[in-house]
């Protein structure tokens, strides 16, 4: 038995030896490179990158329902299985939300009628169809907005704060202290970053300088720029965290798949750990672009 192994290990690096040669005459794409599995680099699912749907944008913001191509959990090019937790669900259609709230910077507030509220399948809050003049947009609907209210939207931040309602926007600087506000802005003209999901809202708790500190819903507290803006009131669907799915057939039409059940690293000993939040935190301003280099000389 030793000697038949021995032979066919002689045989194999003869083979070996003889490709080689052969590679060195003929070009490497005639080489035939054969194996049980190929090595497929495949992305990591948290990385930015959603693997639910595909949204189709198109160039110009529209109210009309956006078409999607529904991933399942796999990546579009390779179509193989990225997100396991990911997978079936009920297709829906998309509504384009219009993540910033533009005012006037002086005079009166900006005045905006709310038409018809809708669920959207695509995500957690109610939106409202809004017009302004002869514009439509979508917004994020507010815990109890109805239809016919009219929202005021303003960038004016005067001495007194003023009294607002629910579902204005204001600057974080026109609002008073102990404010409960959604859709707030990172940076002062970008569009709103934070607070979107359902029944969430943010706490305004003190001023100091030209910074207003928020108390955002994982209880972090953050100084923003006075001139950000934010929407009035806390987001619609309240409780969307306490309603019951009842089956596991429901749970698939979400769109969610099942779990090993294995070994969960939030429970028994393994749970979270009760430690201090962090200290209050500045948040930084966008980066700078970058300075276009003008070449004053023709190099010939």
């Amino acid at each position: 038995m030793n000697t038949l192994a021995r032979l066919l290990g002689n045989c194999s690096l003869n083979a070996a030896r003889s490709q080689l040669k052969k590679s060195t005459l003929q070009p490497a794409s005639t080489i035939q490179m054969r194996g049980k599995c190929k090595f497929v680099i495949k992305p990591k699912p948290g990385a930015g990158q959603q693997f639910r749907r595909i949204v189709h944008f198109p160039k110009e913001y529209t109210v009309k329902p956006l078409e999607t191509t529904h991933l399942a959990g796999r990546d579009p090019v390779t179509g193989r299985v990225v997100a396991k937790g990911i997978g079936g669900g009920i297709k829906h259609k998309y509504h384009w939300v219009k993540w910033d709230r533009d005012g006037p910077e002086e005079g009166p507030p900006q005045e905006e009628l709310v038409l018809e509220l809708i669920d959207d399948g695509c995500r957690t809050a109610k939106i409202a169809l809004v017009g302004v003049g002869d514009e439509l947009k979508y917004i994020l609907a507010t815990e109890n907005m109805k239809e016919g209210d009219v929202l005021k939207t303003s960038r004016f931040i005067p001495r007194i704060p003023v009294r607002p309602n629910e579902g204005d926007a204001y600057p974080l600087g026109a609002l008073p202290v102990s404010t409960r506000i959604h859709n707030l802005e990172k940076n002062p003209g970008y569009p709103f970053h934070m607070i979107h999901a359902a029944g969430t809202f943010g706490t305004i708790i003190r001023k100091f300088d030209d910074k207003v500190v928020v108390q955002l819903p994982s209880k972090r507290e953050f100084a923003f720029d006075r001139k950000c803006m934010a929407t009035v009131g806390r987001v619609s669907n309240i409780t969307h965290n306490k309603e019951h799915v009842g089956s596991a057939q429901n749970m698939r039409a979400m769109g969610n798949r099942p779990r090993s059940g294995l070994w969960k690293r939030k429970e028994g000993k393994h749970g979270r750990k009760i430690r201090r939040l962090p200290p209050m935190a500045l948040v930084k301003p966008p980066p700078k672009p970058k300075e276009e280099v003008i070449q004053l000389t023709w190099n010939v």
